[in-house]
């Protein structure tokens, strides 16, 4: 599974990247809003900081708008994704960009459904937003099983990239089912490598080491 992280923080996207566990990266409005700077600078510097796909939506609802803003905004550097909403104008953006070789992200699925349309639209990847599912009642895990059954069975190339992750739990569950990505807040991110038993093995090896009064170095 790849993980890619969830935020326009640069701080956090520096730290993560030298971890060398980080694939890509997904911003959206509100992320940039967050950082208060300039939308086209943001999405440069983390460009230059992480190789893999960096998805930069567009704000524009109607298909003209789309492609306008998305001709601006994949110029910026090549490993930029360009990311649309889960609707008939975005859907016809995605087929054109896909079709000129442009990366795009399909985001705001909440349907099996929609998934479909968005990889008959030529979409690089899908973001289904499995904690928003979870928030009304529904299970998005069920979700995330549905689309990648649906995408195995024709072998689509629209890579499933869950979303909206709130925790460890979607991560593995995902990962079983086969999903191709998980794009996490920082903090989920960083959760994956707790265990209170690694915690205490640690403390009970280091205490054990200062015993021998060793030095490797």
């Amino acid at each position: 599974m790849k993980f890619f992280i969830d935020t326009a923080d640069l701080t956090e996207i520096r730290s993560l990247a030298s971890s060398g566990l980080l694939d890509g990266v997904t911003t959206n409005p509100s992320l940039i809003a967050k950082s208060g700077r300039k939308f086209a600078d943001v999405i440069a510097e983390i460009c230059e900081i992480v190789p893999g796909p960096v998805s930069a939506e567009v704000a524009g609802t109607v298909y003209d708008q789309m492609m306008a803003e998305a001709q601006v905004l994949r110029k910026i550097a090549k490993n930029v994704t360009i990311k649309v909403p889960l609707t008939p104008d975005g859907l016809r953006a995605c087929r054109h960009l896909s079709n000129d070789g442009t990366m795009v992200n399909v985001t705001l699925c909440f349907s099996a459904a929609q998934a479909l349309l968005a990889a008959k639209s030529g979409a690089s990847f899908i973001s289904p937003f499995v904690g928003r599912v979870d928030d009304i009642g529904w299970n998005g895990m069920d979700l995330i099983a549905d689309i990648v059954q649906i995408y195995n069975n024709y072998d689509f190339r629209t890579e499933v990239l869950v979303a909206s992750v709130r925790n460890p739990i979607h991560v593995i569950e995902a990962a079983k089912m086969g999903a191709h990505v998980a794009t996490l807040p920082p903090a989920v991110l960083r959760s994956l490598f707790s265990h209170p038993l690694t915690d205490k093995g640690l403390a009970a090896f280091l205490a054990d080491w200062a015993k021998t009064g060793q030095s490797i170095v």
